[in-house]
């Protein structure tokens, strides 16, 4: 598959568009994960057990998972440009408020306040589903589908930049200032990067005086209006779009079983503080994987795949069930830190190139963010079963089972993507 050449002038305002969009996502970033790092601390404030922190996991992902499924049919009818700036604006309001409730204890620090923190960080989360779903649609209007791995790997790195500060940051946070710092801090940056999507972002080439592109994806010659009928009928009928959210829905309960327990992992599994040299060694090393994990990933996929998706995502299970077999055995906290770094390396693979390019090639620019929400949302959904279910199982059991419940999620996985292994998508029409 040939690849376009542009003029520079194109090239020049798109850098500018997905630089822009790229960072406010990465800076979303920061207020998505930084719950983790709060995550021992509200514990011992609160007594909560980590059935109750696991409550409030359980109810944003939910939320997220649900909302990203309705809201990619909303995304694609009104643009990807107004969507991020709708889900910015809540990202920054929510995220103070969650900070806000570390001065609400005179009104009890039982079930009101549990309850306060789950719907807070629901919400909170609610607005975080435009994220994705809003940049996918974006760049699908912006890159041919012979692009759209290499970029993708680009936008992964650029997206876990925003992980990697609040992971080097967190920890330093909760530990020199209270608790409530580590979502005020990201509801700062991520305001600041909504006022730069509102100044510099569009659409697609035509908003900027630019030709409309001919990406070459399933939306390439179809000439149906968009509305929810055609986007139902692009995403929700293909066999192979509906595999794909079944493959990551096996993601999401991986990539949260890991993300949001490991740092309290360290703590009390491996006796390590948040602030110890190893730990935020271990940490920037984990966030530097999931950064090559998406580079190897879109590389592979457009130079090695000719632009398939889903043999680069078996290879990125495969990695997972190897990582997790040595968490599960635990040989000492060098193994597990190695572990830890290969399966974010594995977990970025997978995320980059099914939620993040294949949403673009199978729902095509004209039903992209509703290919993206369903990915995303069944990713999600999947996760949020490691809220309450991953506390109960380490109040229960202790941290010996956290290894082992999430492996067979990524064999199952790797099967799917064998099954899906020479599909890719065709033009104005279904996947083959």
């Amino acid at each position: 598959m040939s690849k376009p050449s542009y003029p520079i002038e194109f090239r020049k305002r798109r850098a500018i568009n997905w630089l822009t969009l790229g960072f406010t996502y990465s800076a979303m970033y920061m207020g998505r994960y930084n719950l983790s790092f709060a995550n021992k601390s509200l514990s011992n404030d609160y007594g909560w057990d980590k059935t109750q922190i696991g409550a409030i996991i359980t109810a944003a992902l939910s939320i997220y998972g649900i909302a990203a499924i309705f809201n990619g049919p909303v995304a694609d009818r009104i643009g990807g440009r107004k969507a991020m700036l709708i889900g910015a604006s809540g990202t920054v309001v929510f995220n103070f408020l969650f900070g806000l409730g570390a001065y609400l204890g005179f009104l009890g620090t039982g079930t009101f306040l549990l309850g306060y923190f789950a719907t807070v960080w629901a919400l909170n989360s609610y607005f975080q589903s435009y994220s994705a779903l809003s940049l996918i649609k974006v760049n699908a209007s912006w890159f041919h589908i012979s692009e759209r791995g290499v970029f993708s790997a680009i936008f992964g790195s650029m997206i876990q930049s925003g992980r990697a500060l609040i992971f080097f940051i967190g920890g330093i946070l909760v530990t020199i200032l209270p608790w409530q710092w580590v979502f005020f801090v990201p509801s700062m940056i991520v305001g600041v990067m909504a006022c730069l999507t509102y100044k510099f972002v569009q659409n697609g080439p035509e908003d900027c005086g630019f030709d409309a592109l001919d990406v070459q994806d399933a939306s390439s010659g179809d000439k149906d209006a968009v509305g929810l009928k055609y986007v139902f009928k692009k995403v929700f009928t293909s066999p192979v779009t509906l595999t794909i959210a079944a493959a990551e829905f096996c993601t999401g309960f991986v990539r949260h079983g890991f993300e949001q327990w490991f740092p309290r992992y360290m703590i009390e599994a491996q006796k390590l503080s948040l602030e110890s040299g190893v730990f935020q060694k271990g940490a920037a090393a984990v966030v530097i994987a999931g950064i090559l994990g998406a580079l190897f990933a879109g590389t592979i996929s457009d130079w090695v795949f000719k632009s398939r998706r889903t043999p680069v995502a078996f290879v990125g299970y495969v990695i997972q069930i190897i990582s997790l077999a040595i968490v599960w055995r635990a040989p000492g906290v060098t193994w597990v830190i190695i572990a830890f770094i290969a399966n974010s390396f594995a977990i970025s693979i997978v995320h980059s190139m099914l939620s993040g390019t294949a949403s673009m090639d199978y729902g095509g620019k004209k039903a992209a963010a509703t290919a993206a929400g369903l990915f995303d949302g069944m990713q999600y959904i999947g996760g949020s079963v490691v809220g309450i279910g991953m506390g109960y199982l380490l109040d229960k059991f202790g941290w010996g089972v956290w290894g082992p419940s999430m492996i067979g999620f990524s064999v199952i996985g790797a099967i799917l993507m064998l099954v899906l292994w020479n599909a890719r998508p065709k033009s104005g029409g279904a996947a083959h």
